[in-house]
């Protein structure tokens, strides 16, 4: 009987919608044919692209490049030895804001007191050689040890989890072994820094495209380092310190917690971590992207003709993120990479950040993700089991990676950290703003290392699941839509996992068939949550609305609507409702409101808003919190208040400009100034490029941006007194010489 009801329900999609028989046909029979409940959808197989998850096309291989700095030597063949970690490669040290300060740097000193009481600034790695070298058989000398060259926070700093995990988690002989034989060796990898790391580590700041490729070795080095708080001005939690915009690296901070249980089961995944990288030295390499799209770049979603029954879909109650090899692995990340894992954190980032160590190292150089920013680590190996989740945690074991190499000696893990917003009030998601910034960072992370503008699916899928929900808010009807939104507009296959909630699976099974049935496209869901914002989403039902919706008829269409500056088509998509879903004239009139509204946001969001100096000081004072999100929410929600009201007090502007033919003209003119420094941009770099898709910058936002990263806080505080507009034209000008003298290469 299941079978006649499957083969009936694909006679009907095939002959009634314009969308392949194959993907509807292989998700009706796995959804009626699965007989242990946990997975519907589509295989595996049609999310890896192939018949195995290693038959998915490999990431681009690493290559240095202007943008792409590679810390170790790659032979002139390209291929990386496997056998034996790769030799570091020669450079300078740079002691500035732009480069990681290395505590074995000549110019990290330290203020030491002598015995007459006079203070004289000595080389602080002297100090923590001094200090490392020393026979240290308890966690109270590692204590001392640390504190030689922290000496500031010798009344502050009590090592609390710390004390816990070796008098009282550890049987005594655990931790003798600990001090006899894995601390010594700690120390050691430590201190062979600057034999190990011999160039400059690029900071990945906000704006900015870039990459960096590290072996397990050096990472395993850096890591060491930071288990003994040896990294420079990266203790001060001041908000208006170096480091206010960057995460926590220095282990510090998770030796003063209180020491619950599933704290000290993280420090039992470090500490394992570290006896198996000294007991035998990785001989891989890990590679770290920065991806920053202007928002100008991001997809008009009012007018996404992307259709929503294209994606092929996997949701299984089974399974977990990690475990999905061969995908784009989604870390549920916080804006500060790492979120809580070196405090009291113990949820999906924190747990993968522990399992898989090097992740950590991204936290020493990657500043705070800004809305329309993601990053991705290729590479990282797993070392550990673990079961539980947040309190419930624990630490099961030594756990063997055995994810194959490719070409470049990188295991084929990729993580892609794309971080949500948190909610106090899981109302505010519905936000116009709120919907659309996530919207945009999806889009971001999935649209890694893909083709321009794609034509056909891009493999490898994204494996992911309840992202922003929980801890941070959000509930699973909205985020499910909004990612599946974003995998239709990137062309990628999403495996979509529950955490053993099988009815958010079906739930989210059953909205998909819904728009499936329909043939609703992107712009048109897009719509209907509009609408559905208007309501009182507190007492609705996202998809119950959406379902009331199309069965009256009630589809929207795209409207025409062009993005000040953007870098799309003029002529916007038209995306066309099936004959059984025309919209109602009164509907669309009614609604029109609310649609506009979200473009408008769309223009001011919280992506590329300006700021009052005053705000805009306020916030970047704000240093990353690791214990909680009250000030997390309290941030955002100030900032997606701020957004409303300037949108609120510029919409008649916005209406003004857009109908003005006089400033259309001024647009395409503008468009076409763009257009000339994009394929001067494109020159620029053609001796090097970042494995990302397209660069997603162009001259002017370069040109500015490069001139603050320079600056310190004195000058441009100095340059904003004074008049840009002949710096600019003068640098346009000399940009315009500089690119018709190029010969090509």
């Amino acid at each position: 009987m299941k079978i006649n009801l499957t083969l009936h329900f694909t006679r009907i999609l095939s002959k009634s919608y314009k969308v392949a028989r194959h993907d509807f046909r292989a998700f009706a029979m796995t959804a009626d044919m699965e007989s242990d409940n946990n997975w519907r959808g589509v295989p595996l197989t049609e999310i890896w692209g192939a018949q195995s998850p290693w038959g998915a096309p490999e990431f681009p291989l690493v290559a240095p490049a202007f943008n792409h700095t590679v810390l170790y030597h790659i032979p002139s063949s390209g291929c990386v030895p496997g056998d034996r970690p790769p030799k570091p490669q020669n450079g300078q040290d740079k002691w500035d804001h732009d480069f990681v300060r290395m505590p074995c740097s000549n110019q990290s000193l330290y203020p030491v007191e002598d015995s007459s009481g006079e203070t004289h600034l000595k080389k602080r790695w002297g100090l923590i050689q001094s200090a490392l070298w020393k026979p240290i058989r308890n966690s109270r000398e590692l204590a001392e040890a640390i504190l030689s060259y922290n000496t500031q926070f010798k009344n502050t700093w009590k090592f609390r989890a710390l004390h816990k995990l070796f008098d009282e988690h550890l049987e005594e002989e655990e931790s003798q072994y600990f001090f006899d034989v894995t601390l010594p060796e700690i120390a050691k990898l430590a201190l062979e820094l600057p034999k190990l790391i011999q160039s400059p580590i690029p900071l990945l700041k906000q704006h900015k495209n870039r990459s960096i490729s590290l072996s397990q070795q050096q990472i395993s080095s850096l890591l060491a380092n930071a288990f003994f708080c040896t990294f420079p001005r990266r203790n001060s939690t001041k908000k208006s310190s170096e480091y206010a915009s960057f995460p926590h690296i220095n282990f510090n901070t998770l030796y003063e917690t209180s020491g619950s249980d599933s704290i000290l089961e993280k420090l039992k995944c470090l500490c394992h971590y570290f006896r198996r990288v000294c007991t035998k030295a990785p001989v891989g390499a890990v590679t770290f992207s920065r991806r920053s799209v202007p928002p100008r770049r991001c997809p008009v979603w009012s007018q996404s003709t992307a259709s929503l029954a294209a994606v092929p879909l996997h949701v299984a109650a089974g399974g977990t993120i990690e475990d999905s090899d061969g995908l784009v692995q989604m870390d549920f990340a916080n804006k500060y990479l790492g979120g809580g894992v070196l405090g009291y954190g113990c949820v999906q980032e924190e747990i993968r950040f522990v399992i898989c160590p090097e992740l950590l190292v991204s936290m020493l150089f990657t500043e705070v993700l800004r809305p329309n920013e993601a990053l991705m680590i290729i590479g990282c190996e797993r070392y550990s089991k673990y079961s539980g989740y947040g309190s419930s945690f624990q630490w099961a074991g030594d756990h063997c990676d055995a994810t194959p190499l490719d070409s470049s000696s990188r295991r084929r893990v990729c993580v892609l950290a794309v971080d949500a917003l948190p909610y106090a009030n899981a109302a505010l998601q519905y936000r116009p703003p709120a919907i659309l910034r996530e919207l945009n960072k999806a889009w971001v992370g999935f649209t890694f290392y893909s083709e321009d503008q794609p034509t056909s699916t891009q493999y490898p899928g994204v494996a992911t699941g309840n992202w922003g929900c929980g801890a941070f808010g959000g509930t699973p009807q909205l985020k499910t839509l909004i990612q599946l939104m974003a995998c239709a507009e990137a062309r990628r296959p999403m495996a979509y996992y529950t955490f053993n909630d099988v009815g958010i699976r079906d739930e989210f099974v059953n909205i998909y068939n819904l728009l499936a049935r329909y043939n609703v496209t992107v712009g048109q869901l897009y719509q209907l949550i509009a609408r559905f914002c208007t309501t009182d989403v507190r007492k609705g039902n996202l998809h119950g609305f959406i379902q009331h919706a199309l069965k009256n008829g009630q589809v929207p269409t795209c409207q025409e609507w062009t993005r000040p500056d953007a870098s799309v088509p003029s002529t916007p998509d038209t995306g066309t409702a099936p004959a059984s879903g025309q919209p109602n004239p009164a509907e669309s009139s009614r609604h029109t409101t609310e649609v506009e509204k979200m473009e408008i946001s769309d223009i001011l969001d919280v992506n590329e808003i300006e700021l009052s100096e005053s705000l805009k000081k306020e916030l970047l004072k704000q240093s990353p919190d690791m214990f909680s999100q009250e000030d997390t929410d309290s941030q955002e929600t100030q900032l997606l208040n701020y957004c409303e009201s300037v949108s609120k007090s510029t919409s008649t502007d916005v209406k003004k400009m857009a109908s003005s033919s006089t400033k259309m003209a001024a647009s395409n003119s503008k468009s076409l100034t763009t257009d000339l420094f994009e394929e001067m941009n494109k020159l620029d770099q053609s001796n090097g490029k970042l494995n990302l898709s397209k660069s997603h910058t162009n001259i002017l936002d370069e040109s500015v941006k490069s001139t603050n990263d320079s600056t310190d806080t004195s000058e441009k505080s100095e340059q904003s007194k004074s008049d840009p507009s002949s710096e600019m034209k003068r640098k346009m000008a000399k940009k315009i010489t500089d690119y018709f003298s190029k010969k090509a290469i």
